[in-house]
């Protein structure tokens, strides 16, 4: 049994390998009728593509995306899309001296030990070339959302590289696209490029911190328990390479709260509908959407591939040293701002069309009306 899929009602699977002929995603459960082309879903690939800047790896990839199927005359079909991606510039000689050994810190030693087998040229199905796929069913997720719920606004961001964090009181939205980093605090961005340089120049990585906000989100998405909103955004987040934790609205930091500071006190507005003083649920209460911007955070440990002596052992258990060659990020956490994104439509689109099965498209407008 493989697990490759995602999704309740929007599901994609994604398929490749890092340095396989191509990789891509077969998305179903797409309704009919949604205009989509392959310039639309590109803009989103060239946020992600690798070799844009000196902070990222030089790994010069166009990151084209094909559609395949589940389209006729620029429109969606209701029947599976299928998103391919080539791969145009593979270099596997560089993991010629890692064949036998195990890279500290990556997924090779536990795929040998669950499969008895490793593509050991740039990890495989464990790189993070496999996020491509991703975004590009991401694109079609917002394809969707623009004819479902046009209203909706997904956006990501950096908020801290390695030590270093944003100043929220100096939080600019308009900053966001105006740096490498995809960071909303300019003075923060500058003194991120020095650190970064000198990190770069080092051999060494970094892990970061992603936020991802999505902003007018009907309210009622979600279910209690089993299939929580909260609970499929971070399954989502989580299972993206090198994520190491999530956190939604306060997060981790709710258990420094009192239960007086941590209530988000409900008001009623002059549309009949609530409002609230704060966002510490991060727009999500008991699993279920309550209109306000829905807010994930999530960790990604530094790059794995170092151009450090590390000590590791062989597939034959014999200890070896291991210098990882080759072209890799030193923060793989800026490139995945746009896979968040991208997973952050994805959930929400699946949870409109949830929505719309279970109870219809008439809750928000008679049915959970407040006033």
């Amino acid at each position: 049994m493989s697990f490759n899929t995602f999704g309740h009602l929007f599901r994609v699977t994604t398929w490749g390998e890092s340095h396989g002929p191509a990789l891509g995603a077969t998305v179903d459960g797409v309704p009919p009728g949604v205009p989509v082309s392959e310039d639309e879903l590109q803009l989103w690939m060239d946020k992600r593509k690798p070799g844009q800047n000196r902070y990222t790896t030089q790994r010069q990839e166009a990151d084209l995306v094909r559609i395949l199927s589940g389209t006729f005359e620029g429109q969606t079909t209701g029947t599976p899309v299928q998103l391919m991606i080539e791969n145009t510039d593979q270099r596997s000689k560089d993991y010629g001296d890692i064949a036998q050994k195990f890279r500290p810190g990556h997924a090779d030693i536990t795929y040998w030990q669950k499969y008895g087998i490793r593509d050991y040229r740039g990890g495989g199905r464990s790189s993070a070339r496999e996020t491509a796929a991703r975004v590009a069913a991401g694109g079609i997720a917002r394809a969707a959302l623009k004819v479902l719920a046009p209203q909706v606004e997904i956006v990501g961001y950096m908020t801290q590289i390695g030590p270093y964090g944003i100043e929220r009181t100096r939080f600019d939205w308009g900053q966001i696209n105006e740096n490498p980093f995809w960071c909303p605090d300019a003075t923060a961005a500058e003194e991120w490029a020095g650190y970064m340089d000198k990190l770069r120049k080092s051999g060494n990585s970094v892990g970061a911190i992603i936020e991802v906000v999505a902003r007018n989100v009907p309210a009622g998405l979600g279910a209690p328990i089993y299939a929580k909103l909260d609970t499929d955004l971070a399954a989502a987040m989580i299972s993206i390479n090198a994520v190491k934790g999530v956190e939604i609205g306060e997060g981790m930091n709710a258990a420094c709260l009192t239960g007086e500071e941590n209530a988000d006190e409900i008001f009623l507005g002059n549309d009949g509908q609530p409002v609230y003083s704060s966002n510490h649920a991060g727009g999500i209460l008991g699993g279920i959407s309550t209109g306000q911007d829905v807010v994930v955070r999530f960790a990604v440990k530094p790059t794995s591939s170092i151009l450090k002596t590390r000590q590791t052992i062989t597939k034959t258990g014999e200890a070896a040293e291991i210098i990882t060659k080759g072209r890799h990020d030193p923060c793989v956490g800026i490139r995945a701002v746009p896979v968040g994104e991208a997973m952050m439509a994805c959930v929400i689109l699946d949870h409109i069309l949830l929505q719309r099965g279970h109870i219809g498209g008439a809750v928000g407008e008679t049915r959970g009306r407040i006033g």
